[in-house]
């Protein structure tokens, strides 16, 4: 028996379509059931949340906090109101636990009504990445933001994510993926394409939408968290210390980080 066979988790053994709601729905009891995993999920929420408070976000000091329209696309069987409480949830999935179900190439907003987007992992999933941008662009108020967090492209996590992830992880491809399932299918090296080989071209096609951020970060916490799939591999009250390890080493987050965060910004130009 393999190693990565003995590490998956019982519950997951068993799963024949990602594109299943019920599979969903196992991944956030796996989440649940995982304070390490859950803790880096907080984590990555406050990443969102940190976005809407820095200084020059319009969107946020012309409005009360109340009052602000934030989206969370691709929601799955996260739990971000926990930390976000005003956000509005939603998936393109039928599941109980989300505000309103949609696809981010159409979206159920007014033009120039949303003040932010935030997105863990959704990216990489859409069929079409330019039918988002333009969709996105309708629905964002001027100022308003788009925050991404997903796979990075660096020399670890190509890695990890060729040798033990089930997705795709293609830096040769096009944009756009053929459409399997809204789980399924996928390709983790989009983010990179698009923003750093393609880079020229996203900013011809979307001169309003500014790259006002790109980080790459979190070179351990979910592979040690086991993730979705895999049993965990550290016990939990370590999550402060391999933090404190990650910090250290973000010098070299280039070559190191498996996750990047993205923020976009509507411009008026």
């Amino acid at each position: 028996m393999k190693i990565i066979d003995w590490l998956k988790l019982p519950e997951t053994r068993c799963i024949k379509d990602l594109d299943d709601p019920a599979t969903t729905l196992l991944h956030s009891d796996i989440v649940r059931k995982k304070p390490f995993l859950e803790r880096l999920y907080i984590d990555f929420y406050k990443q969102f949340e940190k976005a809407m408070t820095e200084p020059g976000n319009r969107a946020t000091a012309d409005s009360a906090p109340t009052r602000k329209l934030l989206v969370e696309l691709g929601s799955g069987g996260g739990f971000i109101k926990e930390v976000i409480a005003n956000v509005i949830t939603s998936d393109i999935l039928e599941l109980p636990n989300v505000d309103k179900v949609f696809s981010a190439t159409n979206m159920p907003f007014e033009e120039a009504s949303v003040d932010a987007f935030f997105m863990f992992d959704v990216l990489h999933h859409i069929a079409n990445p330019r039918g988002f941008f333009k969709e996105a662009l309708r629905c964002l108020k001027a100022g308003g933001r788009i925050v991404m967090i997903e796979p990075a492209n660096t020399l670890w996590s190509r890695f990890i994510y060729k040798n033990f992830h089930h997705e795709l992880f293609d830096t040769q491809a096009d944009w756009e993926l053929q459409e399997i399932g809204p789980v399924s299918h996928g390709n983790g090296a989009i983010p990179w394409i698009i923003f750093s080989r393609d880079r020229q071209v996203f900013e011809r096609e979307f001169p309003f939408l500014k790259v006002v951020r790109m980080s790459n970060h979190t070179p351990l916490r979910y592979l040690l968290s086991g993730g979705l799939t895999l049993r965990q591999l550290v016990p939990s009250f370590t999550y402060p210390l391999i933090k404190a390890i990650e910090y250290v080493l973000s010098p070299v987050r280039d070559y190191l980080g498996m996750f990047q965060t993205i923020e976009l910004k509507k411009v008026d130009r």
